[in-house]
């Protein structure tokens, strides 16, 4: 009795890691194209800039560091990633020296 419990068992796990190529290539195929989409989410540039708020911007410097010396300044009044009028002369969270 032991031994066809044993062989029971055995025949249940054997019979539970079968996959056929079917299965396989069709998760294979939704495992890639899920990929794509997150590639392709990822590439694509974000259309909306963030609210000056959320990057604690100012129009005062800080020290030294201000909007005109800053790799996301656009002259004469704008930037790369924060919304609206930027002073030149202005000051944020995001603020990157100029190589």
């Amino acid at each position: 009795m032991a031994t066809l419990s044993n062989d029971l068992f055995r025949l249940e796990l054997t019979m539970t890691c079968v996959i056929s190529r079917r299965d396989l290539l069709g998760r294979g195929a939704l495992i890639g194209g899920l990929g794509l989409a997150a590639a392709a989410a990822l590439s694509t540039p974000a259309a909306a800039k963030m609210p000056p708020a959320a990057v604690q911007y100012r129009a005062k410097p800080n020290g030294a560091a201000d909007c005109s010396n800053c790799t996301l300044f656009q002259q004469p009044d704008a930037c790369k990633v924060v919304s609206g009028t930027i002073s030149p002369k202005g000051w944020c969270s995001l603020w990157t020296r100029k190589a």
